[in-house]
């Protein structure tokens, strides 16, 4: 990694980067950029916005996320149509048919990482592991494999494997487990009262053991477990995640800009390094709060070094 990288990751603007986004990205260096629909209009495009971010960081590999996970969540929509492959889509196969699902899903995975590849995104934030319930809200749903931890928890593993094996890394989303949450954290904070027992029984189940190189929280207010801080500013939560679900990777936050931050946005930024993040995420690409937030994120420890060599073999 280059030198003083901070702790951040950041989105921006457009379909290609302004002389501003470039003065900020010299300045703060953050550790990685993630695209959005406002980002992709053609391959060609998408070619040349990596190909430049790249250019800036002097790296071949530097750290290019995108939300790819098919369904209703597909940020390549301008140019392929991925909308029947919902997660929810594919753990129905495995259920059915495990031969027939191990041949799609290996095509499916196969397909979309080599388009990722092709326009210079080497990281997928997939799979989402929180356990699907009909009652609550729609925000997760079809974007989860199964309502059955075990189901969920095998195809995790596979999909983690299969897209290192393709040379894309991967995010586990949204720890501890979102599938409890009766409100869409873009807009409000979800507030989840059942008790660790519970939890420890059901959601953090898929979360287990998970060898993707990086986890994304979710924000999410556990009551039960700590009644005051949202899951990135806890270190209760935080402390849980490394010990019982035993993911000894990157972690990071969900986008610190979502409507379930309450606050101000310096002070969010700084909760979620001292609670044990190691990396916050802010995606809007509003030039003015992502100051803010590289001005506040540490620069890079040997934790997050050693875990970004790992990530390096996997997409190299």
């Amino acid at each position: 990694m280059i030198k003083k990288t901070r702790a951040f990751i950041c989105g921006i603007s457009g379909h290609n980067l302004k002389k501003s986004e470039v003065s900020f990205l010299k300045k703060y260096k953050p550790w990685g950029i993630i695209l959005f629909s406002r980002n992709i209009k053609s391959i060609n495009q998408v070619q040349k916005l990596t190909n430049s971010i790249k250019k800036i960081f002097k790296n071949s590999n530097y750290p290019i996320l995108i939300d790819e996970e098919g369904g209703r969540v597909s940020r390549l929509r301008k140019f392929i149509d991925n909308s029947i492959f919902s997660a929810k889509y594919f753990g129905d196969l495995y259920s059915k048919d495990k031969k027939k699902f191990d041949i799609y899903f290996n095509v499916y995975v196969k397909q979309i990482s080599y388009l990722l590849r092709l326009i210079g995104i080497n990281v997928n934030t997939v799979p989402v592991l929180d356990l699907r319930r009909n009652k609550s809200h729609k925000i997760i749903g079809d974007r989860s494999y199964s309502s059955n931890k075990k189901t969920l928890s095998k195809i995790g593993n596979i999909s983690i494997a299969r897209f290192h094996e393709n040379r894309i890394g991967t995010v586990i989303k949204h720890l501890p487990g979102h599938g409890l949450a009766t409100a869409d954290s873009h807009i409000k904070l979800p507030i989840i009262s059942k008790n660790l027992k519970y939890l420890d029984r059901y959601d953090f189940v898929p979360f287990f053991k998970k060898k993707a190189i990086l986890g994304m929280t979710g924000h999410l207010l556990f009551k039960k477990i700590d009644k005051i801080n949202n899951v990135p500013h806890s270190k209760i939560i935080i402390k849980l995640i490394r010990d019982k679900l035993k993911f000894k990777n990157i972690i990071m936050t969900d986008d610190i800009s979502m409507g379930a931050q309450s606050g101000n946005l310096k002070e969010n930024v700084i909760k979620s390094f001292k609670a044990g993040c190691n990396l916050v995420l802010h995606c809007n690409g509003k030039l003015v709060e992502m100051k803010i937030v590289g001005k506040n994120s540490p620069y890079i420890d040997d934790f997050i070094v050693k875990k970004t060599s790992k990530l390096i073999k996997i997409i190299s």
